[in-house]
């Protein structure tokens, strides 16, 4: 069961971990919340989790390119 959990940690675009540390809350809590909301409102809730990866992934992309000229 571990391992599944550390596949699917390392898999899933980190969204449920950032918005743990950001909002100081469990990350399971957090997946339980995706789970049980995408079965209640029929996996609306999976178009939120794509967004939010998709700005934590823009966001890591943004702070690579922004190396000063002085490094290079």
């Amino acid at each position: 069961m571990e391992r599944i959990q550390q596949f699917f940690e390392n898999q899933a675009f980190g969204v449920c971990t950032k918005l743990g540390e950001k909002l100081h809350i469990s990350t399971s809590s957090i997946r339980l919340f995706f789970i049980y909301a995408s079965f209640l409102t029929f996996g609306s809730p999976l178009i939120i989790y794509l967004s939010l990866a998709w700005v934590i992934n823009f966001r890591k992309h943004l702070r690579r390119r922004r190396n000063p000229v002085w490094y290079n």
